[in-house]
């Protein structure tokens, strides 16, 4: 049997933790253009279009749908892609359908994300209205109002107003239906999924005072309010949100400093930071982010492996000066002398006997310059 789904678009790799995202009323997954390929590089990002919008169905809903029915589509979407568990964000309507999930199926979510959205949309009556001119007149008269809505002044989106001109008016008003009967407010302490809600300062559509609602009743809320955004957040203000999102993700940035100095030392660390100039700065800067703050505290490798392997790409590089520092570090993260010849003499083999001869010297020097040991008999 021909199952219709979804529109989507999954963006490998597969084997990447999955992340769903959901859309906006009258917007299409292209609402996360400017996020999802940055979340690809750690993520298998799966975005998808609400029925009869980009290129979703317009059968797949019909009139007085519900945002429950939204939620089965998107399960039906994630068992046919095999994904069992995902992290899910979602932004207005999409954020709705996110906070369904986080209450009647817990057990699909590894995390939250709820973007200018509420726990209710202002009730049912203009919703239902909305529907019923949308039905009689089609949606040119809302296209146009659709920037002062959705952005604030001077910004536009023309992809996303032309998506809007282009849903189709049936399925649009079956979505009005969804928001008119949504109401979570009762249903939200039930929550337990790590939730990240973001607001837009100047939302007109679900003001921050939506979200803090939300916050208040979740016990494990992040609230994060976007100076400058409205109700469009992720096409407007791409940065914050990726930063709030990726903090939700992936937890938040580990001190790249704190590890540098421990691995290093102090006496070492402190030399750099008072030859810095503004030359350097940004290269002091990028080191201790990347290298140490992300590299470095990855757990796959302990710290002893990491000395390993630095030890021996200093050597086959002949980045001698650098082979020093690291192995003093090597010694700190564990590395007996013993330890550390070992590995000299396994580059003699692959590096070559000249690098290795040279790298010999360079850790005899440094080894002699560890206080000997003390003898217990002078403690």
């Amino acid at each position: 049997m021909n199952v219709k789904l979804l529109n989507h678009l999954d963006e490998d790799p597969s084997s990447a933790p999955p992340l769903l995202l959901g859309p906006s009323l009258g917007t299409s997954l292209a609402l996360w253009d400017e996020i999802a390929p940055e979340l690809s590089a750690a993520h298998r990002v799966v975005r998808w279009d609400l029925p009869g919008h980009g290129g979703s169905p317009a059968e797949l809903i019909g009139p007085g749908a519900s945002v429950g029915d939204l939620a089965a589509l998107v399960l039906a979407l994630a068992d046919t892609l095999g994904i069992d568990r995902f992290a899910y964000a979602g932004v207005s309507l999409g954020g709705a359908v996110g906070l369904h999930l986080a209450v009647h199926h817990p057990e699909r979510l590894s995390s939250l994300g709820v973007l200018c959205s509420s726990a209710h949309f202002g009730g049912e009556a203009p919703w239902r209205e909305r529907a019923e001119r949308v039905r009689r007149e089609g949606l040119e008269w809302l296209v146009e109002s659709a920037d002062a809505r959705w952005f604030t002044a001077g910004f536009t989106q023309p992809r996303l107003v032309r998506d809007h001109r282009e849903a189709d008016p049936g399925a649009y008003a079956a979505c009005c239906d969804a928001l008119a009967s949504f109401d979570l407010r009762d249903r939200l302490g039930e929550i337990t999924v790590p939730t990240l809600l973001v607001a837009g300062r100047q939302d007109p559509a679900t003001p921050p005072a939506h979200l803090r609602e939300i916050a208040d009743a979740v016990p494990s809320a992040t609230l994060v309010e976007l100076p400058g955004a409205s109700h469009l957040a992720p096409a407007q203000c791409p940065r914050a949100v990726l930063t709030a999102l990726r903090t939700q993700l992936d937890g938040p940035p580990v001190s790249g400093m704190a590890v540098r100095r421990q691995v290093l030392g102090d006496a070492h660390v402190d030399r750099a930071q008072a030859r810095q100039t503004p030359l350097t700065a940004r290269f002091q800067d990028f080191i201790s982010r990347y290298a140490w703050g992300e590299i470095w505290t990855d757990p796959t490798l302990s710290r002893r492996e990491r000395s390993l392997i630095t030890l021996t790409a200093l050597v086959a590089h002949g980045h001698y000066d650098e082979l020093a520092m690291h192995v003093r570090a090597a010694r700190r993260n564990g590395l007996s002398a013993q330890e550390i010849g070992a590995v000299l003499l396994q580059t003699a083999v692959y590096c070559g006997v000249p690098a290795a001869n040279s790298a010999f010297a360079v850790a005899q020097r440094v080894l002699a310059e560890e206080e000997p040991p003390e003898d217990e008999n002078t403690r």
